[in-house]
């Protein structure tokens, strides 16, 4: 024990039990999660909106603080350090559940969705130059869903994958804090 942690009890080293499991938790899921939206995109050729790529952004967070967090934990880091990698955690992949939810809104028309990807195309440029394009680009609209299973689309799956890893990360957190 050092001299810090013995003066303050709010530094004392925390077991790695509830935050190692959640971070560890939420970064499997993760992981798994954003290979499966590779394997969409690169292997079925289901190519990302521009919604579904602002998605992913939480999961490029989220995998390397829950490996950090996991290995903080199980190295008996403080446990204010431990609670501030859960805390981000929670709040990333809950905030990435609200992204997900506008998003299936989008796709199921409640609201409008951002211009460049559900809104009218307004300049089309010269002739030649559109049907130059029209080979090369493919538009992919976040107001379109293109696969669907069970009546989800991908976003509503992203809604629940996130809001599973928040429950976690939240449920690793107060252990964590309750925890003496």
């Amino acid at each position: 024990m050092t001299i810090q942690s013995a003066a303050i009890p709010a530094f004392k080293q925390a077991s790695a039990g509830p935050a190692q499991t959640a971070s560890l938790l939420v970064t499997l899921i993760a992981a798994v999660t954003i290979a499966g939206a590779w394997f969409f995109q690169l292997v079925l050729e289901i190519l990302p909106c521009p919604l579904c790529l602002e998605q992913r952004y939480a999961y490029y967070l989220v995998i390397p603080l829950g490996a950090l967090t996991a290995l903080a934990a199980r190295s008996g880091a403080p446990r204010p350090l431990l609670l501030a990698g859960l805390a981000i955690l929670a709040l990333a992949t809950l905030a990435n559940a609200g992204l997900g939810t506008y998003h299936a809104g989008v796709e199921w028309g409640f609201w409008k969705g951002p211009t460049d990807c559900s809104g009218p195309v307004v300049n089309l440029g010269s002739a030649a130059d559109l049907l130059s394009k029209l080979d090369t680009v493919k538009v992919v609209r976040c107001d379109e869903v293109q696969w669907r299973f069970l009546g989800l689309s991908l976003a509503g799956y992203n809604v629940l994958i996130s809001l599973l890893m928040a429950a976690i990360a939240a449920w690793g957190l107060v252990r964590t804090a309750r925890r003496t």
